[in-house]
């Protein structure tokens, strides 16, 4: 797509105060114009991030400033490329570095970039797979990988199971060759985490450790906490000496656990360690190989629900209602 195909103006989802997802207004906006160092994208799918939703609720005050067009990751093809680093209808990614936060974001039809966050790929699934991938894909192997340092023949117990992070994650951990237990606090939902290949599903009401200790008495070896909140402090108690806990994540929407005291409730030598990567979290042969598995079905991808940007207001509804099992997406 060169410059002199471009259209004028855009479709775009902008948000110009804190609130609920009514908040999010469908606009026409400019089509950015191509600038050197920066790659214009024409968008064709994007996920969902809670992270996304935070900001909306106006919890990123003093980092993220309105009006802004949200979102931290985008798919779709090169629309220009003012220093040729990029072709004009190569696939890319774009993820994180200041996406949807310093600078306009994936809510759109087009988005421009810095060079430095577009990650090329080939692939020929359908969009709507694709855009589910970027962000998925660098989080959960980023937790894996560089947080807890996972091991073949480790047990791995995910903690929020259901999540599009922790449906993936679970999928990396047994093709590593690990034991995977995976929590959900609905028991209608067992079913789908028994499908994807996990080998034990615990029901979350709250507190886990004794059932975990029943099953596993010296502990299991690595937790990846995607709840947050008050259930660090249970999973702080399901693993062995010298294991780890990483928080990835807040699907119970509290961003911190009230009087924690880390030398009293630490188990001793047991450590806690987070999670929140970034673009160079996920090179290109990353992303690559994580397409093509899918396409060979070593991965199944979990994709809950699609929607069109003109369904905004609707995703992010559906967002926060905590019922999806597995990533919301969103096609232009």
């Amino acid at each position: 797509m060169s410059s002199e195909t471009l259209p004028s103006t855009m479709l775009a989802a902008v948000i110009y105060e804190k609130g609920g997802p009514e908040k999010l207004i469908l606009e026409r906006r400019p089509v950015p114009v191509p600038e050197p160092g920066k790659v214009l994208i024409r968008i064709r799918a994007f996920g969902l991030n809670r992270s996304e939703m935070f900001t909306r609720w106006g919890h990123s005050e003093g980092k993220v400033f309105f009006p802004r067009i949200l979102g931290i990751e985008c798919t779709g093809e090169v629309a220009a490329c003012p220093s040729g680093k990029f072709r004009p209808g190569q696939q890319v990614a774009a993820i994180m570095g200041g996406l949807g936060r310093a600078f306009d974001g994936g809510y759109a039809e087009f988005t421009l970039v810095p060079e430095a966050i577009v990650i090329p790929f080939a692939s020929d699934l359908p969009w709507e797979m694709i855009g589910a991938v970027p962000e998925m894909c660098q989080t959960a192997s980023g937790s894996l990988e560089n947080a807890l340092e996972l091991q073949a023949g480790e047990v791995l117990l995910v903690r929020g199971g259901t999540s599009s992070v922790g449906m993936t994650a679970a999928q990396l951990a047994k093709i590593k060759g690990c034991t995977v237990i995976s929590t959900t606090r609905n028991p209608g939902k067992r079913e789908k985490l028994l499908d994807l290949g996990v080998d034990e599903v615990v029901i979350d009401e709250g507190v886990i450790a004794p059932q975990i200790r029943e099953r596993y008495p010296n502990g299991v070896d690595k937790v990846l906490e995607l709840v947050g909140g008050e259930s660090i402090r249970d999973s702080l108690n399901c693993v062995r000496k010298k294991g780890i806990v990483c928080q990835t994540g807040y699907l119970g929407n509290a961003w911190r656990i009230e009087g924690f005291s880390p030398l009293g409730e630490i188990p001793s030598t047991v450590r806690l360690t987070a999670y929140a990567g970034d673009t160079g979290d996920l090179p290109p042969q990353l992303l690559q190989d994580f397409l093509d598995n899918m396409i060979n079905g070593t991965l199944n991808l979990a994709i809950d629900k699609v929607f069109k940007l003109e369904q905004i207001v609707e995703a992010h509804a559906y967002m926060e209602s905590n019922q999806a099992s597995g990533k919301l997406v969103v096609v232009t």
